[in-house]
């Protein structure tokens, strides 16, 4: 179950990431992320895009390798503890998506995060 998940997971965050580097290049797709406030992303917010995708790509080493898919990172007890982490980050995206300002990103963010959410409590109970 895990290992699904934390499939799961990871290509839910490939998704993101492509949406990020998108928002990053200009993509006039601002209302689902950062607030909604600007259709293209100003330059600060773009940077904000460029830092998320490198979160996604750690979030993706930790769970998959908590879930004993890969082994890209050292071992030990503090793998459980940054699992934990990326669900508690998760858990704090439900809210944040659920007031922002863009009924876009609330209506698309929210269920998203929420799921992933979900994936990963799977993956920290299962290891």
């Amino acid at each position: 179950m895990g290992a699904m998940a934390a499939t799961a997971f990871v290509t839910i965050l490939v998704g993101l990431a492509v949406f990020q580097a998108a928002l990053a290049s200009g993509a006039p797709l601002g209302e689902f992320a950062w607030g909604g406030q600007s259709r293209v992303l100003p330059p600060r917010l773009r940077g904000g895009s460029v830092v998320a995708i490198l979160l996604y790509g750690v979030f993706a080493a930790i769970i998959m390798q908590r879930a004993d898919i890969v082994s890209l990172l050292p071992g030990g007890d503090w793998l459980g503890v940054a699992c934990w982490f990326v669900v508690g980050y998760c858990a704090l995206g439900i809210p944040l998506n659920a007031i922002s300002r863009s009924r876009k990103e609330r209506l698309v963010m929210t269920p998203l995060v929420a799921v992933l959410f979900v994936l990963s409590l799977v993956v920290a109970w299962s290891a």
